[in-house]
């Protein structure tokens, strides 16, 4: 029933975790029969987490388009004809206006995103305030604005910034395949000037951009077997924008999406692994098998960024019909 892997670990999920993870274990369990895999996920799920609870958190553009990168999945980028139109970083007042109303409808993280590639320093006085802010409503903080120097990351973590999110995207292979404004080396500088200043890390990635399924191995590979592995794992399916390079993507097969989950459950037994962008075009059903592979984080809200999500009363009917309910404010 337990897959062949190397002799330092052993057939308890939770041996499983000590990195380094190599390749070729990590497909060994992705290529598990789909209900020995989903076992085991949810195995190490139980043992880490209630099985039955989801974290709730609320994504705001702060700043929305006119983005210098690449990026051939965003709806933002200044290189694509996507008709979405660049806008001025929001006032700070407004955020803290935004984030009082996602915390009285039950969300505990706050997380803002700016359509950067890096912050300028004129911009660090207001993202200060705006974290400070949030964080007096007693919610956690999260932020997601491009590129980060040591310095910044310190600054942020001095006003309070529980979480920073730089996702990975992919694969170190496929990565070029998508973006070429910055590298996949970038991004991992960026990962390590986060973590030294002591900010949590949110990195995931996105599946489904035309990537083979060793890319969706290897970018878990890589994330597990960073310094410290991500506190928050997004996982997102890619949703096809009109105007943007991957606008004709095949999309990703669902049991395909499931195992991804489940992979990353397994590899990172502790780190809350959130179901993303993409919940639009998934049933009912692939979200419940998502969550019993070990996914305990959503969006909740209507948008995400510039793209459409399931609104709150489908979510909160959703977690009704699976007996799922969100994580206590105080439990964060």
């Amino acid at each position: 029933m337990n897959p062949e892997l190397s002799p330092d670990r052993t057939s308890d999920p939770i041996g499983w975790a000590l990195p380094p993870w190599t390749r070729e274990e990590a497909q060994t369990v992705y290529d598990l029969p789909f209900n020995d895999l989903l076992f085991q996920a949810q195995t190490t799920h139980r043992e880490n987490f209630d099985p039955n609870r989801v974290q709730l958190s609320r994504l705001l553009s702060i700043k929305t388009g006119g983005c210098p990168e690449d990026c051939g999945y965003c709806s933002q980028s200044s290189h694509h004809q996507s008709g979405l139109k660049a806008s001025k970083l929001m006032e700070v007042q407004r955020v803290i206006a935004e984030a009082t109303k996602a915390r009285d409808a039950g969300a505990t993280r706050y997380c803002m995103g700016a359509a950067w590639r890096s912050p300028k320093e004129r911009d660090m006085d207001a993202v200060i305030a705006m974290v400070e802010g949030v964080k007096a409503l007693g919610m956690e903080t999260c932020m997601t604005l491009g590129m980060l120097e040591l310095g910044q990351a310190q600054r942020l973590k001095q006003a309070g910034l529980d979480y920073y999110n730089h996702n990975i995207d992919t694969s170190e292979r496929y990565y070029s395949e998508v973006i070429s404004t910055r590298t996949f080396a970038d991004r991992l500088d960026t990962l390590a000037n986060v973590r030294d200043s002591g900010i949590k890390v949110c990195c995931g990635g996105i599946v489904g951009m035309g990537e083979e399924k060793a890319d969706r191995i290897d970018m878990l590979v890589t994330l597990a077997n960073l310094p410290e592995p991500p506190d928050s794992v997004p996982i997102n399916m890619l949703i096809p924008i009109e105007g943007t390079p991957l606008a004709e993507a095949d999309p990703i097969e669902p049991i395909e999406f499931v195992r991804t989950i489940a992979l990353a459950r397994i590899m990172m037994p502790k780190s809350h692994v959130r179901l993303s962008a993409g919940r639009t075009a998934m049933s009912d059903e692939m979200q419940a098998l998502c969550f019993f592979a070990g996914a305990n984080s959503v969006f909740v809200g209507d948008t995400l960024l510039t793209a459409e999500n399931p609104g709150e009363d489908k979510d909160s009917a959703l977690f009704r019909r699976l007996g799922i309910k969100p994580f206590a404010r105080e439990a964060q």
